[in-house]
């Protein structure tokens, strides 16, 4: 475990303190999940951003998405979005 620094503003600094003394969870904890929780998100973000990339320069490529499989995946999409409703 490393130590970190981290100076916050009065407000975010109230916050954490009255939801730690809430769940009577330390504050360092909740700080501690806050970050993890948004790296998580950080870094699932920038994987579909660089799946989106490659699909878009790979589009009408012979590594393009097969026709077929395409239309078959949309219809079976449309049929499932059907019977959710």
């Amino acid at each position: 475990m490393k130590n970190f620094h981290l100076p916050l503003p009065e407000q975010i600094y109230i916050r954490l303190r009255a939801e730690a003394e809430r769940t009577q969870v330390p504050a360092t904890t909740l700080a501690r999940e806050a970050v993890d929780g948004w790296l998580r998100q950080q870094s699932r973000k920038a994987r579909q951003d660089a799946i989106a990339a490659y699909a878009k320069e790979m589009a009408g490529t012979s590594l393009d998405l097969d026709n077929e499989l395409e239309s078959a995946g949309i219809e079976h999409l449309m049929k499932t979005a059907k019977t959710k409703r």
